[in-house]
């Protein structure tokens, strides 16, 4: 009994050390496979019979098993490529197959990798070149990401991006500085108007402006009334006057040309606190920052003559599409050639339990498992998860010199193993000719 268990367990012994032969070459295989997580070989022994008396021992030999250490990160590499994109940290991308989006299929398979090399095909959909394609949460309108569920790719949809599109940005915000020359408000001055325009962009990108007179009051025989009536009209609206205003400047020690006070006369209302009023033009609605009671900056009243200190809007005309980039937060950003960039899709990042629990597929891609646990998704940076790299990749985690080691390793033991199987195979031959 016991030579043969012996047998037995050299046997064994081959088997799990072929085991670990292979491993070992698939991962010295993959060293320069970028997102690959290697493969360890774990021994595990055989006992007969645990309860054995002395003199009799019966071997039960060694069992192989195997596993992808997933949860280990590989180096990252920088690359020049945009769209290159890993994770620095805990997480993956959601990913699906490219066969299952050209067939039109709507039920996507839901796969999971650590990096991947993206690019645009002929269709505008991001995907590698072993056709794995980007999943993401798609921007509204307005560039922001509506609720989603976290735990289902419900919401999810392959990342399309048209290389020849154009955008517009309308102007929804303008704020202004302009200092307005006191001695205007003289009862002796001339009370002329002071005329100023302000270029803005429409909701199809075309130029419209604000065109905004300042018209002193002149009414006070005794000095400065330090009042004027701003009045705004809108070169697209066919209403052209749409806000008329009472402007008090302050005359005192600690706040001199600031505003003092605004009294609506027509048009949206003055807030205070923001010191905005909003106004209605042809394309909606925009706000107008003339500034706040007792502040320093938007409209002022000094002594000096008529003109603008700063004028800053948003918007943009017409722009074609540049670049598109990736951040760390996940947030897959066009820029267009007139400098306005434009968020379109929201790569989230796919958590599991246990990571080292997913099946592995082709391409350095995974899926989920009974022993990975159900997966959730994160907002790249939240909760447990890394930040999202772009112009980089993972590198593999094969350690190329620690894998030879284990190598030569293997080829002792196995040779050792194949020693056994032929001295018990020679005491055997023995017992054979003692019968003889």
């Amino acid at each position: 009994m016991s030579m043969s268990s012996a047998m037995g367990a050299g046997v064994s012994g081959l088997a799990a050390n072929a085991t670990r032969l292979a491993t070992i070459s698939d991962n010295i295989a993959n060293s320069a496979t970028h997102g690959y997580k290697r493969m360890e070989t774990e021994f595990n022994a055989f006992v007969v019979n645990p309860t054995a008396t002395a003199g009799s021992y019966s071997a039960g030999g060694v069992g192989a098993t195997t596993q992808r250490i997933v949860n280990k990160d590989g180096g990252l590499e920088i690359t020049s490529n945009p769209l290159d994109i890993a994770i620095s940290g805990r997480g993956m991308l959601p990913v699906t197959s490219a066969v299952a989006v050209d067939s039109g299929n709507g039920n996507l398979p839901f796969m999971m990798t650590q990096t991947g090399s993206f690019r645009v095909d002929a269709e505008g959909v991001l995907k590698t070149s072993t056709g794995l394609v980007l999943l993401g949460w798609p921007a509204q309108a307005d560039g922001t990401i509506p609720s989603m569920s976290r735990d289902t790719m419900g919401g999810l949809e392959p990342i399309q991006i048209t290389a020849s599109q154009t955008v517009g940005d309308p102007t929804t915000k303008v704020s202004l500085g302009v200092n307005l020359p006191a001695n205007e408000t003289l009862s002796g001055a001339s009370g002329d108007p002071l005329p100023l325009k302000i270029e803005y962009y429409g909701n199809l990108g075309t130029s419209e402006s604000l065109d905004i007179t300042f018209v002193p009051d002149t009414s006070d025989p005794t000095g400065m009334t330090n009042t004027w009536i701003m009045e705004v009209r809108d070169s697209a609206s066919a209403a052209a006057l749409v806000g008329s205003y009472q402007v008090t400047f302050d005359d005192s020690n600690t706040n001199g040309g600031s505003i003092a006070s605004v009294t609506t006369l027509s048009g949206g209302a003055y807030d205070a606190a923001t010191g905005a009023i909003g106004l209605t033009v042809a394309g909606g609605s925009m706000e107008l920052v003339i500034g706040t009671p007792g502040g320093t900056t938007g409209m002022r009243q000094l002594a000096s003559s008529f003109s603008t200190t700063n004028i800053a809007k948003n918007g943009s005309p017409i722009g074609n599409l540049t670049t598109v980039e990736i951040d760390e937060n996940g947030f897959l950003n066009a820029t267009y050639d007139t400098g306005f960039v434009k968020t379109l899709y929201q790569v989230p990042l796919v958590d599991v339990p246990n990571p080292n629990g997913l099946s592995a597929l082709a391409s350095q891609a995974y899926s989920v498992s009974p022993n990975s646990g159900n997966f959730f998704l994160w907002n790249a940076g939240d909760g447990p998860t890394g930040s999202v790299q772009g112009y980089a990749l993972e590198g593999s985690t094969t350690d190329v010199a620690q894998e030879l080691t284990h190598l030569i390793q293997t080829q002792r033991a196995y040779s050792s193993n194949a020693k056994i199987i032929q001295t018990v195979d020679e005491m055997l031959q023995e017992t054979t000719n003692i019968k003889r």
